[in-house]
Parts: C-alpha cells; sequence; structure tokens
C-alpha cells in the first residue's frame, strides 16, 4: 500500500483527521505525525480518544513557543520523520503553524503535498493563519477546497491546477459524531436547559493579544441577559489573569471541552458567540446562529445565508448582534459539500497515487 503522512498539530485539524483517517486505511497506509503544538489533554489527546484516531507514530511535542520558533523546531523535526519514513503523499490540514511547516519540508524534499482546506482568504494579513494558508497553497501540488469561493480566491492567485471541490471535512465530522452526542452528560453537569444559554469561545490572537479587545467583548458579554458558557483556551486564560480582567458574573468558565461535549454544547445554545473559523461552520452545520467576535470571516457563506454576523471586538455590536442574528432570515444550502468530502480526497488520491 502507498505511504501517507498525515500532518496534525492542533485541535482543528484533528476534527478533520478523524473522518478522512477513517477513509484513507481502506485504500492506503497512513502515518500520523503529531507536532504537540496543542499539547493539553483537553486540545489534544482527548480527541484521540474520542474521534477513534489512530495514534501518531511520531510526536514532535513541540509545546508553546514564539511563531518562527515553533514554526523552525516542526521543520527540522518533520523533515527527519519524511526522510525516515519516505512516504508518497504528505497531507497537511488548515492553516496553523503545523500546516505550514508540514508543507515546506515536504515540498523542500520533494514529496507530492496535498492542502486540504485550500482557498480560504480572510484578507487580514495581521492574522498569522492568512499567511500560513497562502504559502501552504502556493506550494501545495493538489488542493481540496471546501467551496466555490475558495476556487475563485485560488484563480485571483494563479492557482487553477490540480484544485478539486470536495466540500468540508469538518461537515464529515459533525455528521460522524453528532449521534454520539446523546451520551454527553455536559449539559447536566452545568447545570443549563436547551437553548437556554449562548456559548463563546476566544482564542485568536488579534483578541488575546489585545486586552481592549478581550475588555469590550466581556463588557458585552455582561450586558447580555443569558448565560454564557465559555471553554476557556489556556492562552486566554493567561492574557486574563495577567491583566486582572474581569470575568462577568453570568459566564461560566470551563474547561475546553471533547469533541463530543463541544457538539452537544454548540447544539443546544441558542447563540455562539467566536473567533474561531471552525466554530463558525461547525454552528452552520448544526444549525446554531452565531455572531463572530472578529471583523472578517473565511467562510463568508455563512454571513451570506443569515446564520452568522460579524461584530468584531466592539461591545455594542456585539449585544446588536445577538438580537440581529436570531431575527434575521436563514436559508440552508448545502455550500460546503453533503458530507462526503472524505471519500471524495480518497477518490481523487487514490486516481492519483494507486
Amino acid at each position: 500500500m502507498k505511504k501517507i503522512i498525515t500532518i496534525v498539530g492542533a485541535r482543528p485539524q484533528l476534527i478533520k483527521a478523524a473522518p478522512l483517517s477513517l477513509k484513507l486505511k481502506e485504500s492506503f497506509e497512513e502515518i500520523i505525525v503529531h507536532t504537540g503544538q496543542h499539547y493539553d489533554y483537553e486540545l489534544s489527546d482527548i480527541f484521540f480518544n474520542e474521534l477513534k484516531i489512530p495514534e501518531p507514530k511520531h510526536n514532535i511535542s513541540v509545546g508553546s513557543k514564539s511563531h518562527g520558533h515553533q514554526t523552525g523546531i516542526m521543520l527540522i523535526e518533520i523533515e527527519k520523520i519524511l526522510l525516515k519514513e519516505k512516504p508518497e503523499l504528505v497531507i497537511v490540514h488548515g492553516d496553523t503553524n503545523s500546516t505550514v511547516a508540514g508543507a515546506l519540508a515536504a515540498v523542500k524534499l520533494h514529496i507530492p503535498l496535498a492542502h486540504n482546506e485550500a482557498g480560504l482568504r480572510s484578507f487580514n494579513r495581521l492574522m498569522p493563519e492568512e499567511h500560513n494558508r497562502v504559502v501552504t497553497d502556493h506550494v501545495a501540488d493538489i488542493l481540496f477546497v471546501p467551496g466555490d469561493n475558495a476556487i475563485k480566491n485560488l484563480a485571483k492567485e494563479g492557482i487553477e491546477k490540480n484544485v478539486y471541490n470536495v466540500g468540508d471535512v469538518m461537515f464529515d465530522s459533525i455528521l460522524l459524531f453528532e449521534k454520539l452526542s446523546g451520551q454527553s452528560k455536559i449539559l447536566d453537569k452545568l447545570k443549563v436547559t436547551p437553548k437556554d444559554f449562548y456559548l463563546s469561545t476566544i482564542h485568536r490572537a488579534e483578541n488575546t493579544d489585545n486586552i481592549s479587545n478581550l475588555v469590550a467583548i466581556f463588557t458585552a458579554f455582561s450586558k447580555l441577559e443569558k448565560r454564557i458558557i465559555l471553554p476557556l483556551h489556556p492562552r486566554t486564560k493567561g492574557r486574563i489573569n495577567s491583566n486582572n480582567i474581569t470575568i462577568p458574573g453570568n459566564v461560566t468558565v470551563v474547561q475546553p471541552a471533547g469533541y463530543i461535549d463541544m457538539i452537544t454544547l454548540m447544539k443546544n445554545a441558542e447563540v455562539i458567540l467566536t473567533d474561531s473559523g471552525g466554530v463558525q461552520k461547525e454552528a452552520f452545520y448544526l444549525k446554531t446562529p452565531s455572531v463572530t467576535l472578529r471583523n472578517e470571516t473565511e467562510w463568508i457563506e455563512t454571513i451570506k445565508l443569515g446564520w452568522n454576523i460579524l461584530a468584531g471586538a466592539d461591545t455594542e455590536r456585539i449585544i446588536e448582534s445577538v438580537n440581529s442574528v436570531l431575527e434575521a432570515e436563514k436559508f440552508d444550502e448545502p455550500v460546503y459539500g453533503n458530507g462526503d468530502t472524505s471519500g471524495r480526497i480518497v477518490e481523487v488520491l487514490e486516481k492519483i497515487l494507486v
């Protein structure tokens, strides 16, 4: 069997890797390399356990460092692994430092590279993720995109060959694991009832590293009527503690949730307030309105179809957006595929590699 190496490192990549790994093993030998970019149990190990992803054969354990330091270590170590394993293909997901490190290691060794979730653009060059995704797209040999807008973005940059519109593999994950959400006890544990709370996630550097943004967001939260469940990212927690930011009384801080618990919370929240691209999509798939705590989004279809509103870190806009998104007319269109993305990716790879 042809050998494929999948590189993961952060929570969203584990979610994307889960359904694809189930399909890949039918036709290929897959080896998983975990960079350790996310290393807390709640952000990493729990996903291997819950999502039944094969344990990584290689774990780099890079931990938390500056962008350059982190990416450099991963590049060095991934190169060693690729030289040892000699795969026919490397797959990277998304837009993290693990993504770009894996991409550069592969192309410099002339190993074919596939980028899943290619073609996304926020057009905000202050975001490190934007640089990661642009670089990865321009060195990739095979580009798997989630929708039509991603194809247009790539075409504007002169990338038109080997671009495949396969849909979004995170939709596969939602369909695969939503049925397990009935086993979750998280609502009972937090003493909340369906549609009687809001859910929030905050982790983007533009919010965590900008204290005025964090303060504005929490000020908005304090003025919202319902209870807000906040699974707290370690970086956000550190910024809150080091700057003595007061968390409002209606905000319940919890540890980062496992995927099954998170699906349960997303499905049962009345509104989700987030700066995460992945959570925006998952909210859309679960038909829960969302308010994005950024001024732009890569997932513009969620805006156009009425399920998402951009509020940035502006206190009044956040409050207004919660009411607006609940009242907005919403449309249900399969803009990111039909939940069969993993199979479509494997079909393409079988034609190319087998």
